[in-house]
This record gives C-alpha cells, structure tokens and sequence, in this order.
C-alpha cells in the first residue's frame, strides 16, 4: 500500500479514537460531573452530615456507638469497624458453626486476635446491654453484620429494644424517645422499595439535640 493509500485509511480512524476519547474521557465525566453537582450537590459530595460547620459524619456511612446513652447500628465486618477503605461482610454462612458459635482467641499462639463474635455471644450481649429478658426475640440486623459493613440503618423494632436503656442513660422518658424513633423511621424508597429504617447517626443527633447531656 502506497504511503498516500495509508494515510487515506489511518486518518478516519485516528480521528473516531480521537473522538471518542473526548467524548466519553472528557465531555461525558464533565456533563455527569455537572449535572451530578447543579441537581444533587449533597448526594455526589457524599451526603456530609455538618454540625456547627464541621463535618461529622456521612448518612450512607455507620459510626460505631457503644455508649448506653446512645442508639447502637449494626455491627460491621469491614476493617475495624465501618471502615470505608475496606467495606466487607464476614463471607460466612447461615450454617458456619463460626457465624454461630463464634471463635475464642488461643492463648497457645502466639496470635491473639483470633476471636469472632458468633450470634450466640451477640444475641447475649445485646440483651445484657438493653436489659431484655433471655428469651426475648432478637431482630436479625441487631446482630449481623451488612453485605458492605458500612450500612448506616437499623430496623425500627432493633431502635425500639434500645429505647429503655436510652431513656434510662438520659434520664429522659421513654415515650419521648420512642416518638423521635418513629419521627426518623424512613419508609421503603418509593413505597416499596426497600424496607423501613432509621439512620442512626441522624437519630442520634436528634436525641443529643431533644434530650441533651449534662456537661
């Protein structure tokens, strides 16, 4: 092929590489980009949660709480604990005699990071720490952890088995905090999509801001 044949092929295709580099490298991130920040600025920066001007927090991301004067979330699997650089559920199943019964470290070794909390050790743990009867019906989220680790919510009934244990840490009254559980249960996205939940950071707030802690 004669050197003015070859350019005759190679121009139209360098100029569609060149295009399409453009349009989907350059113009389609920048139109996504724009359109993302004029019509869903809190949702493409993270959904922030600010207080007093500083940010605390994420809606889409859990914290850990373990103060009793606070709503607890789900526990998590990710790194140590709702880490979004390592988002990750324990990969175990319904019949892992692990998920179940839990690992205790082994003082023979030389690792001693080796224990797991099963469902038995949280089922008990979470009924120690609110204060309910040993037969009592535990919700599944209040125990397991999500797919990702990083999930923000709990269900309704896991928020109402801590209202005691709130109530009693905030000298407050119970029915009170029950409303604010009910004010900030969310509803299923579009009316069935999903499931209702509350956030708990968003809870959380709420009830540092309706029932304050004595300095």
């Amino acid at each position: 092929m004669n050197p003015a044949a070859l350019k005759a092929e190679l121009r139209p295709l360098i100029a569609v590489t060149v295009a399409l580099m453009l349009i989907t490298a350059v113009l389609y991130p920048l139109a996504v980009t724009g359109i993302g920040q004029a019509i869903f600025n809190r949702q493409a920066n993270g959904s922030i949660i600010r207080q007093d001007g500083q940010d605390i927090g994420s809606s889409l991301i859990g914290q850990s709480f373990t103060a009793p004067e606070y709503f607890h979330g789900r526990p998590s699997a990710a790194g140590s604990g709702y880490d979004a650089a390592n988002s990750s559920g324990s990969n175990l199943g319904p019949t892992s005699a692990k998920l179940i019964n839990g690992v205790a470290d082994n003082p023979g070794t030389a690792d001693v990071d080796e224990s797991f909390a099963g469902l038995k050790q949280r089922v008990a743990a979470f009924r120690e720490e609110n204060g309910l009867d040993a037969s009592a019906p535990i919700p599944a989220d209040a125990v397991t952890a999500s797919a990702s680790g990083l999930d923000p919510h709990v269900s309704p009934a896991t928020a109402r088995l801590q209202i005691e244990r709130v109530a009693k840490a905030r000298n407050a009254d119970a029915a009170a905090i029950r409303k604010l559980v009910d004010d900030h249960t969310e509803s299923a996205e579009l009316g069935f999509l999903g499931q209702e939940r509350v956030n708990v950071l968003k809870l959380n707030l709420a009830l540092d801001k309706r029932f304050p802690l004595a300095k």
